[in-house]
């Protein structure tokens, strides 16, 4: 087994308060192209966080960010949509909480869970907090299906339009609509290395 000894995201988050959109870029483009990855071996991962991020050496000029946690991971066969409900509450896209109803008309949800994870976790990166947050879990799911979250200043006041465009391209409500994982490795700011 691989020996992850550089940390979760999660703590290098809390340690140094928020990225620098070069380093928040760096971290974006390892993960988009994991997803990627899975995605392209039909696994979609349904889960991710920064809690399940981690840093493979604790060398920051040479650590690379690596994927754990698969168990809510899914491998789909022939493009299967999946049904069920799960995820972690202010990372999971608006389209796992409708599928969570029951009867025949339960809506379906694809790959694309993963990518609005990711958005949640680059603002995450940017500002330090996330995009959606609500003491009481309803009213969390209810911003989330709308989509409902805003670039606060004075946190955003200085990060450029090029990543709030991308942020915006991720936590799109629509699936169809929503950043592809090609999409976000091309996107100006990820290829760009968070350069302005």
């Amino acid at each position: 087994m691989e020996l992850l000894s550089g940390g979760e995201l999660f703590d290098a988050i809390v340690e140094k308060g928020q990225y620098s959109e070069h380093d928040a870029a760096v971290a974006t483009k390892a993960i988009a192209e994991a997803i990627r990855y899975l995605h392209g071996i039909g696994v979609v991962h349904r889960d991710l966080k920064p809690e399940n991020l981690i840093y493979d050496s604790t060398v920051q000029s040479k650590r690379k960010l690596k994927i754990t946690d698969f168990g809510l991971a899914k491998h789909r066969k022939d493009g299967a949509r999946m049904a069920t409900a799960c995820g972690t509450p202010g990372y999971v896209a608006p389209e796992v909480l409708k599928a969570g109803g029951t009867g025949t008309g339960m809506s379906k949800y694809g790959p694309e869970v993963d990518l609005w994870s990711l958005g949640v976790i680059v603002y995450i990166l940017l500002c330090g907090f996330p995009p959606f947050y609500h003491e009481n879990t309803s009213e969390l799911y209810k911003q989330i299906r709308a989509g409902h979250f805003e670039f606060i200043d004075p946190y955003w006041t200085d990060i450029s339009q090029a990543a709030k465009d991308l942020i915006k391209g991720l936590l799109t409500v629509d699936p169809k609509k929503r950043l592809t994982p090609d999409q976000v490795l091309q996107h100006p700011w990820v290829s760009q290395g968070g350069v302005r």
